[in-house]
């Protein structure tokens, strides 16, 4: 194989790895990790014969990911300290939220930075909670800054300065200048709240929010990561109501993809909408690397990550942010 189905086919089947050799193992291996799915591969994988070599490495893995697994639900038990005495409603998003509820798609996942979502009326309040608790601001040019607070969907991130842990503080899931605008109330109001108080996105609405990211919010990064996700989410609630949740919040068409695509790498018999064209466009996409873990499909790359800025913002705002962001790397 010469793209990341190798990777795929073993997530959606793991007995197909009993057919690999050093260099298909080399490459399995090399391409799970780029796509930051090492830690739920050896999941997957546990149990199973393989080389000594590939052992040791996925043993490693199932550690590292449980590190990163304690590591992220006690930083969000320090957020829910932190922002507990303002009584305002804080849903994780993402893989501490996966994490944090038991989910199957929190299995080995690798979990970055803590996404917490807060009603925008409150976005003042729990930055000045935060700031106060000891996150720092990580981008101290002023337009960066202005660019977050005006267009996105977040805060500037914040960074701990002890433990040295990301936060992204949401008040919506895309960013203000999209073409799709989710009820960010909705998302709020029929959240679930946790045995600590802290609380996470209704089924549907995490799967519409996975959906969101990927592929109305993004150049694909991370895609079949994300897409497991999907696949882990609609396999442990079904998709019975999702389709009416998707409309609601403008999401049918990425919501549809993100299940058919689903399927198509990852099994289930999800058969949701009709497949389109252009589906395999995105397919070539997201298996774009090589037998190293490396990227591949370069133009194929590029036309997602300027799709990803068209999705975005309008062309005129577009045009002046990229003329901005150019001018202050000239000046350097």
């Amino acid at each position: 194989m010469t793209d990341a189905r190798i990777l795929t086919e073993a997530l959606r089947d793991p007995a197909t790895v009993a057919q690999l050799d050093a260099a298909g193992w080399t490459a399995l291996l090399a391409i799970a990790r780029a796509e930051q799915l090492i830690g739920t591969l050896a999941h997957r994988l546990a149990g199973l014969p393989m080389p000594s070599a590939a052992a040791r490495v996925l043993e490693d893995a199932r550690a590292s990911a449980e590190q990163g697994r304690i590591a992220a639900l006690w930083e969000a038990e320090m957020a829910r300290r932190a922002l507990a005495p303002t009584g305002m409603p804080v849903i994780l998003l993402k893989g501490t939220a996966y994490a944090a509820a038991g989910l199957a798609a929190g299995t080995g996942r690798a979990i970055g930075d803590l996404d917490i979502l807060v009603p925008r009326a409150r976005l003042e309040e729990a930055e000045a909670v935060l700031l106060q608790a000891g996150w720092e601001w990580v981008k101290p040019d002023p337009y960066d800054d202005l660019y977050y607070r005006r267009w996105m969907h977040e805060l500037p991130p914040l960074i701990h300065r002890e433990r040295d842990r990301m936060i992204d503080v949401h008040h919506t899931i895309l960013p203000l200048t999209a073409r799709v605008t989710p009820d960010a109330d909705a998302l709020i109001a029929d959240s679930v709240v946790l045995e600590n108080g802290l609380r996470i996105l209704a089924p549907h609405d995490m799967l519409c929010h996975a959906a969101a990211h990927l592929f109305a919010d993004g150049d694909l990064a991370g895609g079949l990561r994300n897409l497991w996700d999907i696949h882990c989410l609609a396999g442990e609630h079904g998709i019975a109501g999702v389709e009416a949740r998707a409309v609601h919040h403008g999401l049918e068409a990425a919501v549809g993809r993100a299940l058919r695509l689903a399927d198509r790498l990852y099994g289930g018999g999800l058969r949701y909408g009709q497949g389109r064209d252009r589906d395999m466009l995105y397919l070539r996409r997201l298996l774009a690397r090589d037998d190293w873990g490396r990227p591949t499909r370069k133009l194929t790359r590029l036309g997602f990550y300027v799709r990803s800025h068209w999705l975005r913002m309008p062309p005129a705002l577009l045009a002046q942010h990229l003329f901005t962001k150019w001018r202050k790397t000239a000046a350097q």
